[in-house]
């Protein structure tokens, strides 16, 4: 058995069994995440799910890794670490929500940095150490977004765990296609982790991942589009496959980002029932049906990522800029769909 489908079928099952002592110990400290106006279950949910899939995690890197690959994943693992015990401890309530988005996410992105991950945008066309800042200052601002992107994309059941596992295998597939067998690995066991936990979180969900596994998955998603490398591609297509895999979280982050600052609210501040999948469930889709045509778009986006690797250069330009159009015309068209306004608005 590869190395890869090893990790994907350790982290499956590990996740799977683990939910269900997790739930357990959520249950006994107390740890659930009480109904309220901006939530959509109405009866509490134990949260410490992400407890669970991390164990999955670290279960496949321990025992599909060998020394050489376990050894280039530290600064990975404490990363993750640090990003799941901030979010952990903010489920408890024992931290401040800023502590996430100011520390805690920025922290483990210099971790990667300390490690030798980090983008590769500016070192190709500027000279000297000014390129590798820029690079260090993106790497910085990649990480906290996407990490920050899940964390708000946790809203409906199976909602984040179903996009993390659409994503990673698309991460997975094009790692595998472009030789990058650690890179392939790593991404398989994060899918297997997030599809295990989906049998007890898709709805209705019996247990939620909580921040610290939004955030852990968040983390991982962007640790793998910076190692992603495609050794067939052109720099275009480079740039463009990541951002397409990651495509439901972009573009979800993108529609609240831009309805709550032209309603005057704070972005990552200002929590609400107007995220994608809750305009859609008010369009008539239904819990259900809105988390699957979000599936389904992160299937139809990972795809085109595999594509675009084989168009040359100024035919992914074209295709990005046509990606970029529609995404904001989408945006367009969502902002019009009904939603719960918040209280600042009311």
């Amino acid at each position: 058995m590869s190395a890869g489908l090893l990790a994907f079928f350790i982290a499956l099952f590990a996740s799977m069994m683990l939910t269900v002592p997790v739930r357990a110990l959520a249950l006994r400290v107390g740890m659930v995440d009480l109904p309220g106006p901006r939530k959509v279950h109405v009866q509490p949910i134990p949260l410490l799910g992400g407890l669970a899939m991390y164990g999955g995690v670290m279960l496949a890197i321990v025992f599909a890794f060998d020394g050489a690959a376990r050894e280039q994943s530290v600064g990975i693992v404490t990363g993750a670490t640090l990003v799941a015990a901030v979010g952990f401890l903010d489920d408890r309530g024992w931290l401040h929500h800023q502590i996430k988005l100011f520390v805690g996410m920025p922290l483990a992105a210099c971790i990667l940095l300390a490690s030798g991950i980090h983008a590769q945008a500016f070192e190709l066309f500027v000279p000297g150490r000014a390129g590798y800042w820029l690079d260090a200052a993106l790497t910085v601002f990649w990480v906290v977004a996407i990490t920050a992107s899940f964390s708000i994309l946790d809203h409906m059941d199976g909602l984040c765990a179903g996009v993390a596992a659409t994503a990673s295998f698309f991460f997975a597939l094009l790692a595998f296609l472009n030789g990058q067998i650690v890179v392939s690995t790593l991404a398989a066991a994060v899918f297997g982790a997030a599809t295990g936990f989906l049998r007890w979180n898709f709805k209705p969900a019996k247990i939620f991942m909580g921040d610290g596994g939004a955030m852990f998955l968040g983390f991982l998603m962007a640790t793998l589009a910076l190692k992603l490398r495609l050794s067939q591609g052109n720099y275009a297509s480079a740039f463009l496959a990541p951002l397409l895999i990651l495509g439901v979280t972009i573009f979800d982050t993108t529609l609240v980002t831009i309805s709550r600052a032209r309603r005057g609210l704070l972005p990552f501040a200002a929590p609400g029932k107007d995220h994608a999948a809750h305009r859609l469930v008010n369009l008539g889709l239904g819990q259900r049906g809105a988390v699957l045509a979000l599936y389904l778009l992160g299937a139809v986006s990972g795809a085109s990522a595999v594509l675009v690797c084989y168009i040359p250069a100024h035919g992914a330009l074209l295709f990005a800029a046509a990606v970029i159009a529609a995404m904001f015309f989408a945006v367009a068209i969502l902002e019009k769909a009904p939603y719960e306004r918040q209280a600042a608005e009311s």
